[in-house]
C-alpha cells in the first residue's frame, strides 16, 4: 500500500506463503472455471451463437457488435470467444483452437490486442478519446484489434458523441463489442451503426442441468428440489446460479438438499407453507399470528417471508389453472396441499398475490415492516370471504332482478348467485332467454314483453320450462301462440332443448316476497338476521 508517498508491501511468513499461493492456485469459482471456451458451450443463446459462426464461416464480419441482455447470460463470454475467433492462428474461424499464442493470451487477458474496458468507470469524453487515438494504431501482433466495452450505457452522452464517429467509420482491423444489461440507455444513433444480438434469459432446466454438472465435478450429490430451487432463484441468469451454488455447497459436506438450504439460507420450505396456509383456510387471525411470529423467529426477514409467501400463491395459481412442470413451480405438484388448493378460488388467490406485491413494495418505506405484515395476515385470514368486484356486480344485478320480480315488471332469476370459480362454463337458461328477448325487441316488441314477464327458467330434460305468475296468464298465451319459433331461436342457445312448456304459478303474498329479498340479501351479503334495539323489527 501507499502511504506518504512510500511503498509498503505486505510480508506473508515464509512457512505459510506456500500454503496460501497454493490455496490461491488450488481453488476457482464455479461461474469462472465453467465460462464457455467456444460458441458451442454457450448454454441457451441458440440464436445468437448460430448467426456469429455463421458469419464468421462466410467472412462476413461488422465493425460493430452490440449484445444486449440480462446479467450473467453470456454476453461477455461471447464477447471473447468472438474476440479468439478473430484472432485464432487458424482463423478466423467460429471453432478457436485454444492452443495457439494469440487463444491463450485472450484467455489470461493478456493479450494486447483485446481490450476490455469497464463501461461504468470509464464514462467520460476522455476516456473515449483516448480510444479514438489507440484505434489509428495496428495490432500489435493479433489480426483484429477488438475492444469489448462492457456496461456501454453508462457511458456519458458526450463519450457516446465521441465514438460516434471512431465506430462508424473504424480502420478495417478494428472490432468494437458492446455489451449492456440496459439496451434502451444506448443511444440510437450508436445503435444504428452496430449489429445488434439480444440475449434471453436462460430457462429453469437448461440452468438444473448445467448445475447437475458442476455439482458433479465438485463431487456434491445434489437433491433434485435443491438444484431445482437454485435454478428458480437465479432468475434465468447462469452465472448467478454458479454463484449461489458455490455458496450452498460450502455447508454441504458432499451432499446438498433443500432442506440444508432452507435451515442455513433462512427459506421457507413447502412444509411450513403448506401449514401456513391452513391456518388461513381456517381463519384463525391468532394462530396466523403466533405462527408468523415463530417463523420470524427462526431468522426468516420479512422480505424473505413475503417473498416466499408470494411464490406459494402463485404457484396455486399455477396449479388451479391446470400447470404442474416442477421447473415451474420449484416443486413437485404433490408437493402442495391439496385441500387448501380446492378451498381457495382463483379470485382469492390473485387477490393475495395482489396484497403481497404491494406490500414488498411498501416496506422500503414502512415506519415498523412487522406491523404491516402482521395487518396482511390478519387480513388473509378472512380470504375466505373474498368477493371479487365482478361477482359482486353480477349478484347486484341478478339482486334487483329479485327485487323487482315483486312488482311483476321485470323477468328475474329464482337462484341466488353463486361464486363458484366454475360460474358461467354451465349454460344459463335464463341468460339464453334475455338473449332471445333482446332479438325480439325490434321485430316482435309484444312478444318481448310478454317473455320479459316469465319470473324464472328452467331446462327440464328436452322441456325448456318457463314459469309465470297467475296473474300474467295472458302474457303467458301470447309466448304460448309463439312457442315453435321461439323454440327454434332457444334450441341453439341451450343444447337439448326441443320444446317449450309454460307453468303458472299462484302470486306470492307481499310477505312471502319480502321474506324471499331478505334471504336474498342474507345469501349475497354473508349477512344474519338480528333483532332491532328498542323494537322488533328485523335487520340484516
Amino acid at each position: 500500500m501507499e502511504l506518504g508517498g512510500l511503498l509498503f508491501r505486505a510480508r506473508v511468513p515464509a512457512e505459510y506463503r506456500g500454503a496460501v499461493e497454493a490455496a490461491a492456485m488450488s481453488y476457482e469459482v464455479t461461474a469462472t472455471r465453467k465460462r464457455p471456451q467456444t460458441f458451442a458451450e454457450l448454454v441457451g443463446q441458440e440464436f445468437v451463437t448460430a448467426t456469429l459462426t455463421s458469419a464468421i464461416r462466410q467472412g462476413r464480419i461488422a465493425h460493430a457488435y452490440l449484445f444486449a441482455g440480462p446479467r450473467g447470460v453470456g454476453k461477455t463470454s461471447v464477447a471473447r470467444i468472438l474476440a479468439r475467433s478473430l484472432n485464432c492462428d487458424k482463423g478466423p474461424t467460429d471453432l478457436p483452437c485454444g492452443t495457439c499464442p494469440s487463444c491463450q493470451e485472450i484467455a489470461r487477458g493478456a493479450s494486447l490486442d483485446v481490450i476490455e474496458i469497464d463501461g461504468a468507470s470509464n464514462t467520460s469524453v476522455n476516456d473515449v478519446r483516448e480510444i479514438r487515438e489507440e484505434v489509428l494504431f495496428a495490432p500489435n501482433a493479433a489480426r483484429y484489434k477488438v475492444y469489448i466495452i462492457d456496461e456501454v450505457h453508462m457511458l456519458s452522452n458526450s463519450a457516446f458523441n465521441a465514438l460516434l464517429k471512431t465506430i462508424e467509420e473504424p480502420p478495417p482491423y478494428i472490432v468494437f463489442i458492446f455489451a449492456t444489461t440496459e439496451v434502451h440507455k444506448v443511444p440510437a444513433t450508436i445503435r444504428s451503426r452496430c449489429q445488434q444480438y439480444n440475449f434471453r434469459m436462460i430457462s429453469t432446466g437448461e440452468i438444473k442441468e448445467k448445475l447437475r454438472e458442476a455439482a458433479a465435478e465438485l463431487g456434491v450429490e445434489a437433491e433434485d428440489r435443491a438444484l431445482i430451487w437454485i435454478a428458480k432463484e437465479a432468475t434465468g441468469s447462469l452465472r448467478d446460479a454458479y454463484t449461489l451454488l458455490d455458496q450452498v455447497v460450502s455447508f454441504a459436506e458432499g451432499a446438498l438438499t433443500l432442506d440444508q438450504i432452507r435451515e442455513k439460507l433462512g427459506v421457507l420450505g413447502i412444509e411450513e407453507l403448506n401449514d401456513f396456509a391452513r391456518l388461513f383456510r381456517d381463519g384463525d387471525a391468532g394462530k396466523v399470528l403466533e405462527r408468523a411470529d415463530a417463523i420470524l423467529a427462526t431468522g426468516v426477514s420479512i422480505e424473505q417471508f413475503v417473498a416466499n409467501l408470494a411464490e406459494y400463491f402463485r404457484n396455486l395459481l399455477f396449479l388451479k389453472s391446470g400447470i404442474s412442470k416442477d421447473t415451474l413451480l420449484g416443486y413437485s405438484p404433490q408437493d402442495f396441499d391439496r385441500q387448501v388448493l380446492e378451498s381457495m378460488t382463483a379470485s382469492q388467490i390473485e387477490k393475495a398475490i395482489e396484497m403481497l406485491l404491494t406490500l414488498y413494495r411498501d416496506l422500503r418505506f414502512s415506519l415498523n415492516q412487522r406491523f404491516e405484515l402482521e395487518l396482511l395476515l390478519t387480513r388473509f385470514a378472512q380470504l375466505d370471504s373474498l368477493i371479487t368486484p365482478s361477482e359482486v356486480r353480477d349478484a347486484l344485478r341478478e339482486m334487483k332482478g329479485q327485487f323487482l320480480a315483486g312488482t311483476g315488471t321485470k323477468m328475474a332469476p329464482q337462484s341466488v348467485p353463486s361464486f363458484s370459480p366454475d360460474r358461467g362454463k354451465a349454460v344459463d337458461p335464463l341468460l339464453a332467454l334475455r338473449k332471445v328477448v333482446d332479438a325480439l325487441r325490434r321485430e316482435k316488441p309484444a312478444l318481448a314483453s310478454a317473455l320479459e314477464k316469465a319470473d324464472a327458467a328452467a331446462q327440464d330434460g328436452e322441456d325448456l320450462v318457463l314459469s309465470f305468475s297467475a296473474r300474467d296468464r295472458f302474457q303467458g298465451e301470447v309466448v304460448q301462440k309463439d312457442r315453435e319459433m321461439l323454440t327454434a331461436r332457444i334450441s341453439p342457445l341451450l343444447p337439448g332443448v326441443t320444446r317449450l312448456r309454460l307453468v303458472y304459478r299462484e302470486a306470492k303474498t307481499e310477505t312471502e316476497h319480502v321474506d324471499q329479498r331478505v334471504e336474498l340479501l342474507k345469501k349475497v351479503f354473508r349477512g344474519e338476521i338480528v333483532k332491532g334495539e328498542g323494537h322488533g323489527d328485523q335487520s340484516v
